[in-house]
């Protein structure tokens, strides 16, 4: 067999943003269609395996007795472009921050919001992610896809990914069936702004911004974040941890009731997202250390490794939490992080 970068009892540790110490059995870095193709005919899709991004939105919990590969599609091509809009295909490898710079920098409107996501362009369709009142729905063309039981390379459009709140076909009907490869976004040359989500308006008043740009925007989600959320190059952590909840009218209402400060977004006629954090940091959650786990003492959404941990640490500190708000609130949870 050709795959001649194929490693064996490797260490994971440098490809997750937990930090986690756990080996995996083989491990190869993929960044040709014609690996995956490779791999296909050795049977490996038939046998244990995990597909690996960034490593920035998995808990792993034990080491993994099989294959892990590592997706590195790079580069980025422009399609089409007209006065109105460019349409750019990019490799599902290329890390999705850069990407935004890359846009700001050409001035390309549509993901400035979405600045300081952690993770792979491969990555940001399969949970439809979002920030600040933007999903990348919102830009989304099309993408390219390896069938793992074909073999074959698919083609997804918007409708065939079914987007919804931090999901997509990829997490639901159509769950470890591809690996997706390529990733085409439509970006703008005339930017529509939004700066009404969160506390973007805030900050570039208090950046003394008056007439914002898409960089400005960048600048203030970033700043934001950076304010609220630790960096995984300094302490291990995955980002947002729980999935905000969407609850009935008539269940919020009964919980207004009883706090009246509790913050909300109204989805539709029916339906009413509750901040996770809100809810966690309000149970007596936030900076609490389980283990050698721990809540980030600054947004309770977000679970840290406090220093050696394990995944199962981190798991038992999540499932505690889970517990936690169901019994005070009647609101279940769920993990926006995948366990491995």
């Amino acid at each position: 067999m050709s795959l001649n970068n194929l490693n064996t009892n490797i260490s994971l540790i440098d490809y997750n943003t937990f930090g986690i110490d756990v080996y995996a059995k083989e491990f190869i870095v993929v960044k040709e269609i014609s690996q995956l193709i490779e791999l296909y005919n050795a049977g490996y899709f038939q046998k244990n395996h995990l597909i690996l991004g960034g490593g920035s939105n998995i808990l792993l919990t034990n080491n993994f007795d099989g294959i892990v590969i590592k997706i590195d599609f790079s580069g980025k091509l422009i399609i089409s472009e007209d006065e109105d809009s460019v349409l750019i295909e990019i490799g599902a490898g290329e890390n999705w921050h850069e990407l935004v710079l890359y846009a700001i920098q050409n001035q390309w409107a549509g993901i400035e919001n979405l600045s300081l996501i952690p993770g792979t362009v491969g990555a940001a369709p399969m949970q439809n992610i979002g920030a600040y009142g933007v999903e990348i729905k919102n830009v989304f063309e099309y993408l390219f896809a390896f069938e793992k039981e074909s073999g074959q390379v698919v083609k997804f459009d918007l409708e065939a990914c079914d987007f919804g709140y931090r999901s997509s076909v990829f997490k639901t009907v159509h769950k470890d069936k591809y690996i997706i490869t390529r990733v085409c976004l439509r970006l703008k040359k005339n930017p529509k702004l939004n700066t009404s989500y969160g506390a973007i308006s805030e900050t570039l008043k208090a950046m003394g911004i008056d007439n914002p740009g898409i960089k400005d925007i960048s600048d203030a989600v970033i700043k934001i974040r950076s304010s609220k959320l630790p960096d995984p190059n300094k302490i291990g952590n995955a980002g947002s941890f729980f999935k905000n909840p969407v609850i009935s009218k008539q269940q919020f209402q009964k919980l207004r009731d009883k706090y009246p400060e509790i913050p909300s977004y109204e989805i539709d006629q029916n339906s009413i997202k509750i901040p996770a954090g809100w809810l966690i940091e309000k149970g007596g959650w936030k900076g609490k250390i389980y283990k050698n786990s721990g809540v980030h003492e600054k947004q309770a959404l977000v679970l840290v490794n406090k220093g050696n941990a394990s995944g199962n640490d981190v798991l038992e500190l999540s499932q505690k939490i889970l517990n936690d708000i169901k019994s005070k609130f009647g609101i279940q949870l769920e993990r926006e992080v995948n366990i491995i």
